[in-house]
């Protein structure tokens, strides 16, 4: 499988969650993410994209779907399933 940013994923493409990249040591957005279910081996899908720039971003991890930006859904890296 390869790894990719959870940003990058085309809609209806699904994937794992493999970790959340931490920008600095007391970042409160990548404890955000984990606190909100992206955590490892967590399944994630693309739902939905905005049509300008993509943005917000429509996720759904577990059962739960979140709206988030192109940056914040960046720091998120998924093992892509095969098509």
């Amino acid at each position: 499988m390869s790894a990719v940013k959870l940003s990058d994923l085309a809609v209806g493409q699904r994937g794992t969650v493999r970790q959340v990249n931490d920008q600095s040591t007391a970042d409160v957005i990548a404890r955000r993410l984990r606190d909100l279910g992206f955590v490892d081996g967590e399944s994630v899908r693309m739902v939905a994209c905005g049509p300008f720039g993509r943005e917000p971003l429509l996720v759904q991890v577990g059962f739960t779907r979140f709206a988030l930006r192109a940056t914040e859904a960046a720091r998120v890296w998924i093992a892509v399933e095969p098509a």
